[in-house]
């Protein structure tokens, strides 16, 4: 079993890479990859559905589980084993109204690395949603960030806030903080015009 389990990442690792390279794609690594083994992982700005795919095979290099949260209608579909694989996590709506505590006791049970998009749609938006940072708080998990750069197409993933750091600052610093990276890293996002820089 064990050696079923090792096949099965390292095929990962080898289609990710593959599927990065074929289309473009590479990878930029800030700081220690550990970090992403265990974290609530912001992704930003979210314009397109492009930027989930890219991330997949981006984690399956790199040979990390990579988590989202849908509905549980999906994983219990006739194709609920495909969307289980891509690491959906099911959820009902008896679930949905306590998400914090849900996504805290996943982590729990094991690792992985948990996909937010605080802005919550593709379009443009002028405020992030505060989940992502109430389900770090309460698993107290490192905040990770995650961007793709269409324009020279670069997956940025690493930076991240660590528990110690985050819990003892406020909501809107944390912010501030992220929007200083995104600056800093002049990322262009697929769709421009749905991107808010300014976000709050």
């Amino acid at each position: 079993m064990d050696v079923l389990f090792f096949r099965k990442i390292n095929m990962k690792k080898i289609i990710g890479k593959y599927l990065l390279k074929l289309l473009g794609w590479k990878l930029k690594i800030h700081g220690d990859p550990k970090v992403l083994d265990r974290c609530i992982l912001v992704v930003a700005p979210h314009t397109h559905n492009d930027e989930y795919l890219l991330g997949n095979f981006a984690f399956w290099q790199l040979g990390k589980p990579l988590k989202i949260i849908i509905k549980d209608a999906h994983t219990k579909a006739w194709y609920g084993g495909i969307v289980k694989a891509l690491g959906g996590i099911g959820i009902d709506r008896s679930q949905r109204n306590d998400l914090v505590n849900f996504v805290a006791n996943e982590f729990k049970k094991e690792d992985f690395a948990l996909v937010i998009t605080p802005e919550g749609t593709r379009s443009f938006v002028e405020k992030w949603r505060k989940g992502f940072y109430h389900m770090a708080m309460t698993a107290k998990v490192p905040i990770v960030l995650a961007a793709g750069d269409f324009k020279t197409k670069t997956i940025y993933l690493g930076y991240h806030l660590p528990y110690e750091k985050y819990s003892t600052m406020s909501y809107e610093e944390i912010l501030d903080d992220f929007r200083n990276y995104f600056i800093a890293h002049e990322i262009h996002p697929k769709v421009k015009e749905n991107w808010n820089p300014n976000f709050q």
